[in-house]
């Protein structure tokens, strides 16, 4: 059962994926001259730091960074994944006949992330650029919303809060009752208050790939990508299909003598 999961992991592809972070928001022109808002999103360079195979690690993935991180910034076991450095573990798996695992002899990376499946040609050293999303028509990006803090119904869910009218006292932005009562005496798990509203990961599923920009690293993509200006994303070639020409939707009407 093993084996049989792992051929399945090492079989199966790896979507083209790039790490970036969001610029901002502009507007740009199609060839028929449609205004199309897009986010643009610096994308790379970034180097292979690792890759996973099923007989070493278990499973198939490449691991990539992204923007350099200052040496004084970076743990000592944080730079001795990204170059080789000397140690007294080393040599003694040296002397057992141990070959050390490739480095990609680069500087230590701010922004992490391991994309799994099967990546052909993928090597330690490698720099990814934004050529490999060449031909690519839609992606995903998934980022981190921005933190808003403690916030109300009203902002959180879009509550309509209380009436604006006599007998309502300084309660306008209340969300009421929590229509709970002597049974079962207690407030149900889920119920929308008040609370963090925020900072969650969040996925933009199948958004146009507009336009690549080779020589300064850029991708702009139709539409919002969450986080603010400056944060980390994660662009991949999406893996939502849209079906045309799929089974005819129920037309509503009721069989004869139906009541």
């Amino acid at each position: 059962m093993a084996d049989s999961s792992t051929a399945a992991a090492a079989a199966k592809a790896g979507r083209k994926s790039l790490l970036g972070r969001k610029v901002g928001m502009t507007q740009v022109f199609d060839a028929d001259g449609t205004v199309v808002p897009v986010t643009v999103i610096e994308a790379g360079p970034c180097p292979v730091l690792s890759v996973r195979t099923p007989d070493r690690d278990g499973y198939a993935a490449v691991q990539v960074g992204f923007l350099d991180k200052p040496r004084r910034l970076a743990s000592r076991a944080v730079r001795g994944q990204v170059a080789k450095l000397d140690s007294k573990r080393g040599k003694r798996l040296a002397e057992g006949g141990v070959a050390p695992t490739p480095r990609a002899d680069c500087e230590p990376k701010r922004f992490v992330r391991e994309f799994r499946g099967f990546y052909e040609g993928a090597e330690v050293g490698q720099v990814l650029t934004v050529d490999v999303f060449e031909g690519v028509v839609s992606v995903d990006v998934t980022g981190t919303t921005k933190g808003r803090g403690t916030a109300g119904v009203m902002k959180r869910h879009g509550f309509k809060g209380q009436r604006a009218s006599h007998g309502v006292k300084k309660v306008h932005r209340h969300q009421g009752g929590t229509s709970m009562n002597t049974s079962p005496a207690r407030v149900f798990k889920g119920k929308r208050m008040a609370g963090r509203y925020g900072n969650e990961r969040s996925t933009m599923r199948n958004i146009r790939l507009v336009r690549i920009d080779k020589e300064h690293n850029l991708l702009l993509v139709r539409g919002a990508v969450p986080g603010p200006n400056g944060s980390f994303v994660v662009v991949k070639q999406t893996n939502k299909i849209k079906r045309v020409g799929g089974p005819a939707a129920p037309t509503g009407k009721k069989k004869a003598g139906a009541k």
